[in-house]
């Protein structure tokens, strides 16, 4: 029998230089404290905000810079059932399409910090995100992906419920 929590709904951003290097956060916050992820926040559900509209906002409110709709890709749509045994997560992964330039900094949520992708594995990030979210958004960037991950009782156990199309 699943368990009743509450859903929580959010817009990951991922964002590159024009060397390659990803810009996570490294949070003060929960949930995920002290790790690493992309930027991002939840949608104002209270307004109706959509995905894209949530991206376009926390990438404006945390990065300061002005996002088009046309510069974001949809690579994933992720849900978690139980994260933490607290709640459940529908998470929304954009990619900007261009390069950004944006300033190593502490903002309110923690401090925005570039990274090589090949040092992702040696970083501190969560669980789901270092064994599922990311090798996903390697295999179909630029690309779609929906997947979903059960976190209930400290499992981390996911399924592909879309891949990309492939031809």
């Amino acid at each position: 029998m699943s368990q009743s929590l509450p859903y929580s709904i959010a817009a990951l951003c991922y964002l590159f230089d024009a060397q390659g290097r990803i810009l996570l956060l490294r949070r003060n916050r929960s949930p995920n404290r002290d790790l690493l992820s992309p930027v991002g926040g939840k949608l104002e559900q209270s307004i109706g905000e959509s995905p894209s509209c949530c991206a376009i906002r926390e990438i404006h409110e945390e990065v300061d810079l002005r996002i088009n709709p046309n510069e974001l890709h949809l690579t994933g749509i992720v849900s978690e059932a139980g994260f933490e045994d607290r709640m459940h997560w529908l998470m929304f992964l954009y990619e900007v399409l261009k390069p950004v330039q944006v300033e190593e900094q502490a903002i309110p949520e923690g401090i925005l910090e570039w990274h090589e992708p090949a040092d992702l594995n040696q970083l501190p990030l969560p669980e789901t995100d270092r064994q599922v979210i990311w090798p996903l958004f390697w295999q179909y960037r630029r690309k779609f992906f929906s997947a979903h991950i059960d976190c209930r009782q400290g499992l981390i156990k996911h399924q592909i419920e879309q891949p990309a199309d492939d031809t």
